[in-house]
């Protein structure tokens, strides 16, 4: 406990943080709200419709109308949607429209608050874990969280896996062009390993995921999208995933939650065609925590805090990179693992990509 004096208070910053906190508040409130609006459709009723009373967006998606007046009431000022007072109708610019009613658009953005919701239900369980320094596994958490999290990622991996990332891994493109052998794990609902199967209809895909539930509705979606007969997907961990001679092993946004990458790598080395190439894309981040000190870096910190760290934490050797690891420290795990060549591919201000090789 400090035992020095009292420090004087600077009531102009003192002043100023408070009013940063309100901001803070109103943001940390409407994220329920976002994830009412996009449950029931009230965006997406308002999308490309013009300016709207509250009771046209109640009738149009069989709401209660005093409900959706006080939420248009909180997303006019929170400039999600627009107010006109002379005629009391309220309007979805079409920016606002792209990100939060298009779920094909590459800056879709309600699945991240469900995530924000599922982390709010998880909470008494991470501060438990803060107290003990116990993981909490993925399977652990409240089920809107895998959900959410698909819808979230899908947008960017739709948007730049195929035209950007693959292309950027030397000769893999052609390779699955004319027919490969590819590895997706930790594949979650499979959605990267649909898209690849899409992408690339000669080449052959397995998609692995320890999280059973993940793993059934990533069948059910590879059936939806008709790429059944050439992807498989199965329950394992990524330290013993089956199979080998991939000529593309692709891990998306998991190899800093697991507790031992370095085995998990290794892993990797064995299975992988002798020309073949390992795509891990993950969070973008510096190498030092100073230069992560951004509006990104604090997404990526706070949900590492609530689900990363954790989910490492309740493996074997609990590593815990989180999920700010940067490349530096990620290639330095790669190289220990056996791989002599570790570059970074692409990126995009929320990714990096890295290509591993023999």
């Amino acid at each position: 406990m400090s035992t020095g004096a009292p420090q004087a208070l600077n009531e102009a910053k003192l002043h100023d943080f408070v009013m940063k906190s309100v901001g803070e508040m109103g943001a940390a409130m409407n994220a329920a709200l976002i994830v009412i609006g996009d449950k029931l459709g009230l965006y997406k009723a308002m999308a490309g419709a013009g300016p709207m009373t509250s009771a046209e967006v109640a009738a149009k998606t069989g709401t209660s109308e005093r409900y959706v007046r006080e939420w248009l009431a909180a997303q006019a000022a929170g400039g999600l949607v627009t107010y006109d007072a002379a005629s009391g109708r309220y309007t979805l610019p079409p920016e606002q429209a792209f990100a939060m009613a298009d779920e094909s658009s590459p800056v879709f953005l309600p699945g991240f608050f469900q995530v924000v919701a599922a982390c709010m239900k998880d909470e008494p369980k991470i501060s438990e874990a803060f107290r003990t320094g116990k993981g909490m596994g993925w399977h652990e958490h409240d089920t809107g969280l895998f959900s959410g999290t698909e819808r979230f990622f899908r947008p960017n991996y739709r948007a730049h896996l195929v035209k950007e990332w693959i292309p950027a891994l030397g000769d893999t493109e052609a390779k699955l062009k004319a027919g490969a052998k590819v590895a997706d794990v930790g594949c979650g609902f499979g959605t990267s390993t649909i898209l690849m199967a899409q992408a690339y209809p000669k080449s052959t895909f397995v998609g692995t995921d320890y999280h059973g539930a993940s793993i059934e509705v990533a069948r059910e979606a590879a059936k939806k999208a008709g790429v059944a007969d050439r992807v498989k997907f199965e329950v394992a961990k990524a330290k013993d995933y089956p199979g080998a001679g991939f000529d593309l092993v692709a891990f998306f946004d998991c190899l800093h939650d697991m507790g031992d990458p370095e085995g998990a790598a290794r892993h990797v080395l064995e299975t992988l065609a002798p020309n073949g190439a390992w795509m891990i894309v993950e969070p973008f981040a510096h190498d030092k925590l100073e230069d992560n000190l951004n509006p990104i870096g604090r997404v990526y910190y706070a949900a590492s805090t609530m689900l990363c760290t954790p989910a490492s934490l309740s493996q074997e050797v609990g590593l815990a990179l989180g999920a700010q690891a940067g490349e530096g420290r990620l290639a330095k795990i790669l190289k220990s693992a056996g791989f002599k060549s570790v570059r970074r591919a692409a990126e995009t201000p929320f990714n990096i990509v890295l290509e591993a090789r023999r």
